[in-house]
């Protein structure tokens, strides 16, 4: 098999995407990319990142790969976790406390929220994109807890009703929601939302 070929083996089994580190660690050379790229057999989508030209890009991809900290939170997480019918106009992500990215500076397509390290990757899972790659978002306790703490700088009827469909969800762990709840210092706040809603 050239080395071109399995260049192609490996974006389709990846859904699309080889970036210059995985390629490298399968024996493929720089310049095999480069080459491809310039005969428009892949295309070129950020440093280091290539995709199949017939594919659509992945945004939620593209995100965490440029802010390779970044978690998928608040509202973009209630979209992964179909708690939201709607599309985020916005991608939210936490970071941690100090972690500096360059997509800062695109305030009115990403939003950040800062934590401190040690508790940065609480509750943080992988799930799939609408386009099939894996991406770290934090589970829907996680989730819930994140968006009362900032209820105020989100949309409060997405959230509202967020809440309302998460206590209605079969195999909703109220016990790990609490725990969460002591550790992000909203325990009354939770047990209040819990007495109203279940």
């Amino acid at each position: 098999m050239s080395e071109k070929e399995l260049v192609m083996e490996l974006i389709q089994k990846q859904n699309g995407v080889i970036t210059s580190s995985e390629a490298a660690a399968a024996g493929i050379n720089n310049k095999t990319l480069q080459r491809m790229q310039k005969s428009g057999e892949i295309e070129r989508i950020e440093h280091g990142m290539y995709m199949d030209p017939n594919l659509m890009e992945d945004e939620y991809l593209l995100t965490q790969y440029r802010c390779r900290k970044g978690i998928f939170s608040h509202e973009t997480a209630l979209y992964f976790h179909d708690l939201t019918d709607r599309t985020p106009l916005q991608f939210m992500l936490t970071i941690p406390s100090g972690y500096n990215t360059r997509l800062l500076k695109e305030k009115e397509k990403y939003k950040f929220f800062y934590i401190a390290e040690k508790i940065h990757a609480v509750g943080m899972i992988s799930m799939e994109t609408p386009f099939g790659h894996q991406v770290y978002v934090y589970d829907k306790e996680r989730t819930i807890c994140d968006c009362l703490k900032k209820k105020d700088q989100l949309n409060t009827d997405l959230v509202n009703e967020a809440i309302k469909r998460y206590f209605n969800t079969p195999g909703a762990d109220y016990a790990k929601l609490l725990k969460y709840a002591e550790v992000f210092n909203i325990k009354d706040l939770v047990r209040k939302y819990m007495e109203v809603l279940t």
